[in-house]
């Protein structure tokens, strides 16, 4: 049996596995191999890996891990979790189980795009959720947002920092008195035929195909899909979640604790709050009461 067992391998469940390694205990990493930021080409923001490709940072923190030989790993994908008198089992696709003392969910979120032709294969590289991680990249260029509900006004108030903005409604979702008169302090046109087609060679876009047969030239489109936890192992181990605001969150404590004693979970299914920096500190302190929890 291992100490704790971390699922998800992204920088989250790296930086928990790190921290239990590095507190001399036996942890197995579970990585199924589909981090949520696969789709993007460099990650921004990370003091110290700006700019980037997600994939060469994971590959390079599970290097490092491999230097402790208390880490093992496991690629695939870990389909349930039950408790047991001393632990947790993890039953995993391929038929096997592992256990461990403590548990450490690190299994991220998954992306629930608008069904807009052309859109997915544009996702993370000109169709984005985040102007911190990637407007820098595409300042000063035409720039949308496309609603996807009431907090889609916060985005359209941000963008144009980093270029004009033009804010699609959908049809759905009318921005407010207060809101259009912020807009219009901030230079936002707004656009209330809904977005059909993304145009241009993908994945960049050139412009976007309105339902009235307009077109609207643009470099990146930004948007907030809804989220899904990507697994059900919280849920199927009594964990509660929270309603976030595009989506089911993960409840943990400051100390990244579930209302599962035993279990602790870090990363996007455990904050509305997403990036890679803040995904890494909440899987070090994961790892850490984790740890904790073992000792006192």
């Amino acid at each position: 049996m291992f100490d704790a067992i971390v699922i998800g391998g992204s920088f989250a469940g790296l930086s928990a596995t790190m921290y239990l390694a590095r507190s001399r205990r036996r942890v197995l990493l579970i990585d199924a191999g589909k981090p949520r930021n696969r789709f993007t080409e460099a990650s921004h923001g990370f003091l110290g890996q700006d700019g980037k490709a997600p994939a060469t940072i994971r590959a390079t923190g599970r290097a490092e891990l491999a230097a402790y030989d208390n880490v093992a790993f496991l690629d695939g994908e870990a389909l349930d979790a039950r408790s047991i008198a001393d632990g947790f089992a993890i039953a995993m696709a391929d038929g096997r189980e592992e256990r461990a003392r403590r548990l450490v969910l690190a299994t991220g979120v998954t992306d629930i795009l608008p069904e807009i032709d052309g859109l997915a294969e544009r996702w993370g590289r000109s169709v984005l959720h985040c102007p911190f991680c990637h407007g820098y990249e595409y300042r000063d260029r035409p720039l949308g947002v496309l609603a996807t509900g009431p907090m889609s006004s916060h985005q359209g108030e941000l963008i144009p920092d980093w270029g004009p903005t033009t804010y699609f409604t959908q049809g759905e979702f009318e921005p407010t008195p207060e809101e259009l008169a912020r807009f219009a302090a901030r230079g936002v046109t707004v656009e209330r035929s809904p977005v059909v087609a993304l145009l241009g060679t993908a994945p960049m876009l050139e412009a976007v195909r309105l339902a009235d047969g307009r077109t609207v030239e643009l470099a990146a489109l930004f948007t907030g899909p809804r989220l899904e936890l990507t697994s059900p192992i919280a849920e199927r181990l009594g964990c509660d979640l929270l309603d976030g605001l595009q989506g089911p969150v993960i409840e943990v404590d400051a100390q990244q604790q579930t209302t599962v004693a035993g279990v602790f979970a870090a990363g996007d299914a455990a904050t509305q709050m997403h990036s890679a920096l803040l995904a890494s500190s909440a899987g070090m302190m994961a790892g850490v009461c984790a740890y904790r929890s073992l000792v006192f």
